[in-house]
């Protein structure tokens, strides 16, 4: 017995009369009120949004970091000052 491949495809799901992609696109485009995401994949999205929006957030209210602010004076101590 072969085993069936896993697919995240909605066309197995749906009786149509052949199968075939063309006929379920033909469906799905007659019938756009039973062709709907998941309510968990809505719920995952939704979370996702929430998380991204709360990070950036977060980043905004940061304060900025001092990277390059006084190069010239850093410079001189890791040299040793003088040669």
């Amino acid at each position: 017995m072969t085993r069936r491949k896993k697919t995240k495809s909605l066309a197995d799901k749906v009786t149509i009369r052949t199968g075939k992609r063309k006929d379920y696109r033909r469906w799905r485009h007659d019938n756009p009120d039973e062709v709907a995401p998941s309510r968990r994949y809505v719920d995952k999205k939704t979370q996702q949004r929430k998380l991204q929006a709360e990070r950036k957030r977060q980043r905004q209210s940061a304060p900025p970091l001092p990277l390059h602010a006084s190069k010239t004076d850093s410079d001189a101590s890791k040299n040793g000052g003088s040669d």
